[in-house]
């Protein structure tokens, strides 16, 4: 069942967007979102957020509780950052970074070269291999670590030049004890890796939606433009209900970013209905929403096929 109380609380809730001194005072606001649903979530943070870094923020957030949220009998804390991408990228091939059996004890060794949120984490989600199969698969699994645990570091790179507010760091792992129940169970590229990219990308839209739909009541857009947000709100509570790994399920996500990019392409005279400090922001920021372009044509292409 979809519920659609988020939709008349974005379009009728007394305005609340900031401005937020920093990251943790934005992520504390998030924290007390009174919705359930991870899409709903990551809508009601959008909406909230005064720039696009932190209407991301909100929807990654919200994505990776929707990954490994019944995956595990511990709770996990609500800021995770996954730690996947090494010096070759994030193909399960990629992945070097061990998980190995040493004297007993599970043990993490490696290099993550680019994890956004690391530095502001609670816990890190490590995507780790644990050695070739006999078909020569890399076999990865997903694992918990703290941030402050003995042999983590973790090193902030530079900003990058949209959503600067936006933090990523290299991690590195020497000799990092790893408990048995901190391995997720399931295959780490199958049940975790793969999905996410389908979930990140459905939250993150949610969020920027979400985020649109209070600048565009803030700012007085035309009335038209906000109907056409709440269209696109609706469907990816829709897309956000279905099972990730279906060929469907990624058809219906592309069309709903194919709407969306003519949307946001339309709003240019609405911008400049907003105050000069917002409106340079968001025109500044705009690139963090092609990032991954090209994977995911890549994954419309194979679900078309798969459908055919």
């Amino acid at each position: 069942m979809i519920h659609l109380e988020i939709l008349t609380y974005q379009l009728s809730a007394p305005l609340s967007r900031g401005p937020y001194a920093d990251l943790r005072a934005w992520t504390g606001v998030h924290a007390t979102c009174h919705f359930a649903g991870h899409v709903e979530r990551a809508l009601w943070a959008g909406f909230h957020a005064d720039r696009l870094a932190y209407a991301f923020v909100g929807g990654y957030s919200e994505a990776l509780a929707r990954l490994v949220g019944t995956k595990s009998t511990r709770a996990f804390p609500a800021q995770l950052a996954l730690c996947a991408t090494e010096a070759g990228g994030a193909h399960p091939r990629a992945i070097a970074t061990r998980l190995d059996k040493t004297g007993g004890a599970l043990v993490l060794n490696g290099e993550k070269t680019f994890a956004t949120m690391a530095t502001a984490a609670e816990e890190l989600l490590v995507v780790a291999s644990r050695g070739a199969s006999e078909d020569g698969r890399n076999r990865l699994r997903l694992v918990r670590v703290k941030p402050d645990a003995p042999g983590v570091t973790l090193v902030a790179k530079a900003p990058l030049p949209f959503a600067p507010e936006l933090p990523h760091a290299v991690v590195r792992f020497t000799d990092v004890q790893v408990n048995d129940d901190d391995v997720l169970p399931g295959d780490g590229y199958d049940d975790y890796l793969k999905p996410f990219r389908t979930i990140e990308d459905t939250h993150v839209l949610a969020a920027t939606v979400g985020y649109l739909l209070g600048a565009a009541r803030a700012h007085a857009f035309d009335p038209a433009m906000i109907a056409e947000l709440t269209s696109s709100a609706l469907a990816l509570i829709a897309v956000g209900a279905r099972e990730p790994s279906e060929p469907l399920t990624h058809i219906l996500l592309a069309g709903v970013f194919a709407s969306m990019r003519r949307l946001v392409a339309s709003l240019g005279p609405e911008w400049d209905r907003a105050p000069e400090e917002e409106r340079a922001r968001w025109h500044r920021d705009q690139p963090i929403l092609m990032v991954a372009d090209g994977v995911r044509a890549q994954r419309t292409a194979a679900a078309w096929k798969a459908l055919a």
